[in-house]
């Protein structure tokens, strides 16, 4: 049955039936233990008690509205989402489907702020080579990466990259008589885990500033705790205008937001923007079960400490095939000597559910809820496959 699908993925031979906590279970009753959480979509794990109940709950009072009025869980949600992200300045939110979507909106807010305060012309968004942002016709446009470009153009007009870490390149980049926005990720997933350095983070948003350029993050996979802090961006001392989630925001649910500061929050006017599906009251009771349980100093810590013990181990190890080990909290990257879906493959057969991100980079993602003996687990199941 699978020739009913289009194409579009390298997917390895497993069919899932169901999951709880870090594990997951195929048609033949094998069990795997997931160091991927959907790609950072299932922070909370498989079968997560209070997202369940949640999810239950609400699907028995209310599904669905439609945009000329509003539930009481999605505001609800909006409004402790926003509580969430106030420590950095963000006021409003905008709640869409995906990351993609919220970095559509993202760049829209970007453009509309500087034609309004600039007129026409001042409309470039920059963002960095090797990033990822989506695969609409404008994200992939944002995107800095040539091979998700192949045959899809033409494409947004308006979209300049720069290196990531070369402050010279970034001076020239953010041209004040062109540039509307700089829209960049904290902690770059898909190019190989890849954190931002804090002098490169602070001298963007002293530019930014001076210069009128709205800061951007894109936080779709490194925020909502991913990287320790409930924002990525957090941990850089920086206030940004607009940041964008999704992934793990509703645990598993589909949604995604835009969170605009002081200076971009009134830009949208009614009929700017809209999403028949964003922020429906389902992807709302996940996402306040999400928050309450996400946005905890000691949750949060626990999630710095388990990513610690992850990297700890594997530079132990001094393994001849592990080049090099990064990332920030539970987001990994692990550069080796061998084709990275190779290993993706072997670990799958041992019962090990890993990513990858490039042809040498394995990826793991793991879930907030993963315990220590589960780490430990998977890391010799790893180990194993390396040897």
């Amino acid at each position: 049955m699978s020739d009913v699908f289009m194409h579009t993925y390298h997917r390895l031979p497993m069919t899932f039936t169901q999951g709880q906590g870090a594990w997951l279970t195929d048609t033949a009753g094998k069990r795997y233990l997931d160091f991927t959480a959907g790609i950072a979509v299932n922070c909370l794990g498989h079968g997560h008690p209070k997202v369940v109940q949640a999810l239950a709950d609400q699907a028995a009072r209310l599904i669905h509205v439609s945009n000329y009025y509003q539930s009481d869980v999605s505001r609800a949600f909006a409004e402790q989402l926003v509580r969430a992200c106030a420590p950095v300045g963000l006021q409003r939110v905008f709640l869409a489907n995906s990351g993609a979507e919220a970095n559509e909106g993202a760049c829209k807010i970007a453009r509309k702020y500087s034609l309004k305060k600039y007129g026409p012309g001042r409309h470039s968004i920059v963002t960095l080579k090797g990033s990822f942002h989506g695969r609409t016709i404008t994200t992939l446009s944002a995107t800095g990466q040539d091979k998700f470009h192949q045959d899809f153009g033409p494409f947004t007009e308006g979209f300049r990259f720069v290196p990531p870490g070369d402050l010279n390149a970034l001076e020239q980049g953010l041209d004040k008589t062109i540039t509307a926005g700089f829209l960049l990720e904290a902690v770059q997933g898909e190019s190989g885990i890849l954190p931002q350095k804090d002098e490169y983070i602070r001298r963007a948003a002293e530019l930014c500033a001076d210069r009128d350029i709205l800061l951007m993050f894109d936080e779709i996979q490194c925020g909502l705790g991913r990287t320790g802090t409930f924002l990525a961006c957090e941990a850089y001392g920086v206030k940004p205008d607009l940041v964008t989630l999704a992934k793990g925001l509703s645990a598993g649910v589909p949604v995604g937001a835009v969170l605009a500061g002081e200076k971009t929050a009134e830009v949208f006017e009614a009929g700017d923007h809209g999403s028949t599906f964003g922020g429906n009251p389902l992807a709302a009771a996940a996402g306040l079960a999400v928050l309450e349980i996400v946005n905890n100093p000691e949750f949060l810590a626990a999630i710095v400490r388990k990513g610690q013990r992850i990297q700890d181990t594997l530079k132990a190890w001094h393994h001849p095939k592990i080049k090099a080990v990064r990332g920030r909290g539970l987001m990994i990257g692990v550069d080796i000597t061998t084709e990275a879906w190779n290993i993706l493959e072997a670990a799958a057969a041992q019962g090990l559910l890993i990513l990858s991100a490039g042809a040498h980079t394995l990826r793991f993602l793991p879930p907030y809820i993963i315990t220590d003996e589960e780490i430990d687990l998977g890391l010799e199941l790893l180990k194993k496959v390396l040897d």
